[in-house]
């Protein structure tokens, strides 16, 4: 009889431990986990307005024809708790079918007769370096060939603006140059009867942060 109380005994404590141990597994596993909020960075160039403007030229005269890209991706970086940070080292791709230059006719004439006469470039990428404070520039790919854009550049307030000239010919664009001059050979005449597409683009670009 003592053995048989002494074994019920020990079954009525063994089920009691067993039974705290699950509670107290219970009560880890549903606790809270603490939820860390990752702080955004001050200025974001994703979310700033930014405007991609060029000028290119045409005629002896050297007519400028003004444009712009609609879109541009930020693919590395861009955030700081300063518009430099933020710019600095940020990396960047731009698809060419956002060009747009008031006339969708010359758009058009842009995308086939130039860029798609290229290699590789259905978007033009790069990456922006800020040397001091004032001058940089952009490691930029074009045609299948990375080329640096020297550039100066200013900051007011929340504003960033860089200002750059472009030679077409350092990413081996001639065959894209006399192709885009062809197709526009009449449009690009001047008073001296002679078609000209100059090599040569200005670059104006402004991210102004909220």
């Amino acid at each position: 009889m003592k053995k048989i109380v002494f074994a019920l005994a020990v079954l009525v404590s063994s089920s009691s431990l067993i039974s705290c141990k699950n509670e107290a597994k219970k009560e880890t596993e549903t606790q809270p986990q603490e939820t860390v909020v990752k702080k955004k960075a001050s200025y974001v160039l994703q979310d700033a307005t930014n405007s991609i403007n060029w000028t290119a030229y045409k005629t002896t005269e050297k007519t400028p024809v003004n444009g712009q890209f609609n879109k541009v991706d930020i693919t590395s970086g861009g955030a700081g708790e300063t518009v430099k940070e933020a710019v600095n080292n940020v990396e960047f791709s731009i698809p060419v079918s956002s060009i747009f230059t008031k006339d969708s006719s010359r758009d058009f004439k842009i995308k086939k007769f130039f860029f798609f006469v290229m290699d590789q470039t259905k978007l033009l990428s790069g990456k922006l370096v800020l040397e001091n404070d004032s001058i940089g520039y952009a490691n930029l790919t074009m045609n299948g060939v990375t080329k640096k854009l020297p550039f100066n550049y200013t900051i007011a307030d929340k504003t960033f603006n860089m200002q750059g000239v472009m030679k077409i010919t350092d990413w081996n664009a001639e065959k894209a140059l006399s192709s885009l001059n062809e197709a526009c050979k009449d449009l690009h005449k001047g008073a001296d009867g002679v078609s000209k597409t100059w090599d040569e683009v200005a670059i104006n670009i402004t991210s102004t942060f909220k």
